[in-house]
């Protein structure tokens, strides 16, 4: 009985393994159709696992079933890999036209050089791409936020060295009153100067209006160029010299750190195109080019002092045993208010002495002259910069004036002109937008316009639940228009051809006497939308139906009639939704007239088969016209042909006749004759 049983079980364990050695069959099969490169490995790997599977004792256990399952699913595993092999094979038409950007991209391992390895080498290489993509990743744009926050350090490091070095190099008692302070800060500045080649080797660029981003090939841009030569000189250890020739001298030895000066101008640059006052970072920035410059020369001349010798004569920096000119804090800021009348060519300095005195002033002179045109020159153009709006608004103004005083206009207006214009400089409404807009493209344009105008247009009952791309038209057409207390905006029975909204202000409706007020419009209403529409059946048709007036200084969207018909040419089925919503509104206010719908469009048709006719009989007028001028070019080339003939004929004729005798010559004339009175 136990026989049996263990008969039955071994049955039942072959069985079930010869399904699973037909299922790695079946599985090796299609791997094979898929992959024919791979088939003869696999046939192998079948074969080994045929072979374990045939001998008895490998079916005994727990094991042989794991070794089986093992082996079915090694061998899905493998058809699967090969299959997405076969899917992540590269294009080479596509290649040619990926550019240099990818180049450092790898392409997907080859099926004829691979070998499968197990899951951890897989998951290995996996994750060795995944870091090179990271590190590719790794790009600056000059246009970030990050970039210019990397400038501002970048540029306080440059600002460091261009104003304390010379300072450290001039004045000794400063350089060796806190040289382990000043080692700590030269050193700071030279990790941000490495840190910064860095960052330029990480900095993209545009390449046909894309960012590149590989960098291989930043890193080969980069060192070809002239700014690449200037970083590395000046991050030398040139300060090291100082083992040798002293403490003292380490300014003087870090002065090839004055090259990224190019990074501190770069700095400036993007904070003026940032800032949101250019004009007030404009004089700032000449104010602090002045002081350095300033700063500079007050440094030569207390050196040029030394190798003169201190004290020597009236024109250099007094001798340091005067107790009033020993201090370190003295000494500088002589040589700055020294400094500073001789640039600023005030000159009450005490004369010089020497010769080299003589030619040191006479440079300081001529620097000095070209700071004082630079000076007057740059704030010229700020101030002119800063007023040219305050002066185009005061021509305008003036202009007017003129034109009114021409034309003898009233006191009453000129004020009420006046008054209008002081409005708009205050509150700041004197920029033309379509002016100051119409150097952008399109698209930045109305993105734009949305941002300021969307908000607005989306309050007009007629508009709501519209198109986004009429939106995007109408935003576009909006203009704005101010009106002084007083004015009327429309008045009844005027004929429609421009609606408006409210942006702000008040506005009354007013009766016939213009001082009774029905309503009070306010930010946000509209008016005008249902005639511009010319809605069919409207009682008041285009007309306006009520008086409206400013009751103070409003600020008023315009959409003219023709600019709504142009967006809505492109919009048919907004249109229609327009026109369908605007008639609910009139016949919610009673202003629609109950017409006939089914005639009109009995007249329609009429209309549409009375086109069609008409159309129709055009086109037999065309055909026959056609036919009467092909008929009568051939009645003219048969009458042509018809003289021919009949002139050979009388030729020949005659020519016999005049054989026989000259007898004959004029009966040949006469049949001619007679042949052409026949004709």
């Amino acid at each position: 009985m136990t026989g049996t049983v263990q008969d039955s079980h071994r049955l039942s364990v072959k069985t079930w393994t010869e399904e699973e050695s037909d299922r790695a069959d079946s599985t090796l099969s299609r791997a094979q159709s898929m992959c024919d490169d791979t088939s003869s490995e696999l046939q192998r790997m079948a074969a080994i696992d045929r072979r374990d599977i045939n001998s008895q004792n490998s079916f005994r256990g727990r094991g042989a079933l794991s070794r089986i399952v093992s082996m079915v699913v090694t061998l899905r595993e493998w058809a699967h890999k090969s299959l997405t092999e076969e899917a992540e094979r590269p294009d080479s038409f596509l290649e040619r036209f990926r550019g240099p950007a990818h180049t450092d991209m790898q392409a997907p391992p080859s099926r004829f050089s691979h070998s499968h390895t197990g899951s951890d080498a897989d998951n290995e290489i996996r994750a060795t791409r995944r870091k090179r993509r990271k590190c590719n990743v790794v790009v600056l744009s000059p246009s970030d936020n990050a970039y210019y926050h990397w400038l501002l350090v970048i540029g306080v490091a440059v600002f460091y060295n261009w104003t304390l070095l010379v300072v450290r190099a001039c004045f000794d008692e400063l350089q060796m009153k806190n040289v382990l302070v000043w080692l700590v800060l030269d050193y700071i500045c030279d990790g941000v100067y490495i840190l910064d080649v860095a960052v330029r080797l990480h900095t993209g660029f545009l390449d046909q209006g894309l960012m590149v981003k590989d960098v291989q090939r930043l890193r080969e841009t980069y060192v070809r160029t002239h700014q690449c030569k200037i970083d590395i000189c000046s991050i030398l250890p040139t300060d090291l010299l100082y083992l040798t020739v002293g403490i003292s001298y380490t300014p003087l030895l870090r002065f090839n750190r004055l090259l990224r000066l190019p990074r501190l101008f770069e700095l400036f640059e993007r904070t003026e195109t940032r800032t949101g006052y250019p004009n007030a970072f404009r004089i700032c920035k000449l104010v602090l080019y002045i002081l350095v410059i300033i700063h500079w020369n007050a440094c030569g001349y207390y050196s040029f002092s030394k190798v003169l010798g201190l004290g020597s004569d009236s024109w250099v920096y007094p001798n340091a045993s005067d107790p009033e000119f020993g201090s370190l804090t003295r000494s500088y800021i002589y040589c700055l208010y020294w400094s500073t009348l001789t640039l600023t060519t005030i000159g009450e300095t005490p004369p010089p002495v020497r010769d080299e005195e003589y030619l040191f002033l006479i440079f300081d002179f001529l620097v000095g002259v070209l700071i004082f045109a630079s000076i007057v020159g740059n704030v010229g153009s700020m101030i002119s910069n800063m007023n040219a709006t305050r002066a185009a608004f005061q021509s305008r103004v003036d202009t007017l004036k003129h034109y009114m005083h021409f034309r003898h206009v009233s006191k009453v207006l000129e004020q009420r002109v006046i008054r209008w214009f002081d409005y708009l400089w205050t509150n700041q409404k004197t920029i033309d937008e379509q002016e100051v807009l119409r150097s952008l493209p399109n698209k930045l344009r109305a993105e734009i316009a949305i941002n300021v105008h969307l908000d607005t247009l989306k309050k007009v009952r007629i508009f709501q639940d519209c198109e986004a791309g009429l939106l995007v038209e109408l935003v576009l057409k909006l203009r704005p228009q101010v009106f002084s207390p007083g004015d009327y905006i429309c008045r009844k029975g005027d004929v429609g051809k421009e609606m408006y909204i409210i942006k702000d202000g008040q506005l009354a409706v007013v009766g016939e006497d213009g001082v009774t007020q029905f309503a009070v419009l306010t930010s946000g209403s509209c008016f005008g939308e249902i005639s511009i529409l010319n809605i069919s059946g409207s009682k008041m048709g285009n007309r306006r139906t009520a008086n409206i007036r400013s009751l103070g200084y409003s600020d008023l969207f315009c959409l003219s009639k023709q600019d709504l018909m142009e967006a809505l040419q492109e919009f048919p089925h907004a249109r229609a939704q327009l026109e369908q919503r605007g008639r609910d509104i009139l016949q919610k206010e009673g202003l629609l007239e109950e017409i006939n719908v089914s005639a009109g469009e009995k007249l329609e048709e009429k209309v549409e088969r009375l086109e069609t006719s008409l159309d129709r009989l055009q086109t037999c007028l065309a055909r026959l016209q056609s036919e009467f001028n092909s008929s009568q070019l051939r009645l003219k080339q048969r009458l042509t042909t018809l003289e021919h003939n009949t002139a050979t004929v009388a030729i020949g004729s005659g020519f016999l006749s005049d054989a026989d005798g000259n007898e004959s010559v004029s009966g040949g004339e006469g049949a001619r004759s007679e042949i052409n009175i026949r004709f």
